[in-house]
């Protein structure tokens, strides 16, 4: 049994009430791990040890960040299988789609914001009165980081790297459904020579270790990425405490696809775009809009190649869709299903639990799910599932498919497959979601902002938005 610990003024210990956590590990279901249960104690005494760093690490040349930051990545590097073991155990997410996403991911968020501290820049004004203006852009001090479950030290790492590029001391809490990797870069920053309480990261429950980070005055910002209801919570605590929130939230991702699409490459990257990380992702396509024209050439094609996805142990190289993250929510997937046959949906294929044998057989596997006639107006159109269920909704005209794009009270993400360029800009322009791919998915450029639209978040993360976001603007006024 693993015994997982907070890491605070760079050393890793037990919580303070010395209370933990069951980790399951979804495939097999069995509990391989304890997680810290920490609170108010533990929050306080890591803010007290960023308290004691930050004059030191704020004014810590911009160079030596990135050196200590480009020697994180290179650790995780050297250490990509263990990690990537880590996180398939944690997850449940296929061991293909950890080595080839999650982990490489992680390491290349610290390579690049450990560039970003030596190449971040202000602006200067010149006046004709001859004064001049100049804008420094100075760390806040002690902020808050909470990531997700779904993209453990992918998302982990997204957030706390800038903020400790930016010359910020970092108070991070990985999700207690899948702390493990966070916990193993805890063992990374302590060999990398990350000074003592620059980053701590503590383990527990959203509402106790999650919350106590929000509610205390000496965090300044926060740093949310999670479900809608909870980051209305979090606001709810810290806009009338005044602190600079970051909130990347739900998503209810369309994906338009019209007739004169690339019909193959439509097909394959609309398959991941449904069910990579067993539809785990925010970014996932989980309303499928097709034009009537190719409605049931797609449909038929569509469920064809579901069929061949191949459900499985995540550790095994050849499965396609693994585990879902934890009962709590394998209940919430099942539900929604049922809920999709009551208000008249067809499964065209899936829909089934899956119980397998040996090592996995009392793991939480559902069938990749496809379901048409449905509503746009129903429920399982309307609200996040986040797992591998798809609804395909037919249209006639261009208008038709915007109104169905817009049509919910999100907006994180959107695919457009077209090959009239005139309509991938006019459609694009229109359709309210934070980012629009055009004949592709999930391609980031991690100098491009990220956000959502709607109730999809608040704010932007990613390039240099988010340097600007973990830094304080102050304007200089010089009269020559």
């Amino acid at each position: 049994m693993i015994k997982i610990q907070n890491y605070i003024g760079g050393k890793l210990i037990d919580p303070a009430g010395n209370g933990f956590l069951p980790n399951v590990n979804p495939a097999t279901g069995e509990v391989y791990s304890q997680v810290p249960d920490s609170d108010e104690r533990d929050l306080e005494l890591a803010v007290q040890s960023a308290q004691k760093v930050f004059p030191q690490w704020s004014s810590t040349p911009a160079q030596e960040r990135c050196n200590i930051m480009m020697r994180i990545a290179e650790l995780i590097e050297q250490r990509l299988d263990h990690f990537v073991k880590a996180e398939v155990n944690d997850s449940g997410k296929t061991v293909s789609l950890a080595s080839s996403l999650d982990i490489p991911r992680a390491a290349q968020n610290f390579r690049f914001y450990a560039t970003a501290a030596v190449q971040f820049a202000t602006e200067a004004h010149v006046m004709e009165s001859g004064t001049v203006n100049y804008t420094l852009r100075q760390p806040i001090g002690v902020v808050g980081c909470i990531s997700p479950w779904n993209l453990p030290l992918y998302l982990f790492t997204w957030k706390i790297v800038p903020a400790l590029a930016a010359g910020n001391c970092v108070i991070g809490k990985p999700s207690e459904v899948t702390p493990m990797t966070a916990f193993e870069l805890s063992k990374v920053c302590i060999e990398a020579g990350l000074p003592a309480g620059v980053l701590n990261i503590i383990h527990g429950l959203g509402p106790n270790a999650g919350m106590s980070i929000v509610k205390h005055p000496a965090v300044k910002a926060i740093s949310f990425t999670g479900s809608t209801r909870a980051g209305r919570e979090i606001a709810a605590t810290a806009a009338p405490m005044f602190k600079k929130l970051s909130l990347e939230l739900g998503g209810k991702n369309p994906n338009i696809i019209f007739a004169d699409c690339d019909f193959e490459k439509m097909i394959q990257t609309t398959l991941k775009s449904s069910f990579d990380n067993q539809g785990e992702i925010c970014l996932c396509g989980s309303r499928i809009i097709i034009e009537k024209s190719i409605y049931e050439k797609f449909k038929e094609r569509f469920v064809a190649e579901t069929k061949k996805l191949k459900v499985g142990d995540p550790l095994e190289k050849e499965t396609n869709v693994g585990a879902i993250v934890s009962k709590q929510h394998f209940d919430k997937i099942n539900y929604h299903i049922q809920l999709a046959k009551e208000e008249g949906g067809k499964i065209l294929t899936g829909g089934n639990v899956i119980k397998m044998n040996g090592r996995c057989e009392n793991g939480w596997f559902i069938e990749p799910t496809i379901i048409e006639g449905l509503p746009w107006n129903c429920r399982t159109n309307q609200e996040e599932i986040f797992g591998p269920v798809v609804t395909l909704l037919p249209f006639e005209t261009e208008e038709e498919a915007i109104r169905l794009a817009n049509s919910t009270e999100y907006g994180l993400s959107a695919s457009i497959w077209t090959q009239n360029l005139s309509r991938a800009h006019r459609v694009g322009a229109q359709v309210q979601s934070g980012i629009i791919w055009i004949n592709c998915w999930l391609l980031r450029d991690l100098r491009t902002p990220f956000g959502g639209m709607k109730n999809s978040g608040v704010g932007s993360e990613g390039g240099f938005e988010a340097m600007k976001f973990f830094t304080e603007a102050k304007n200089v006024c010089i009269k020559l």
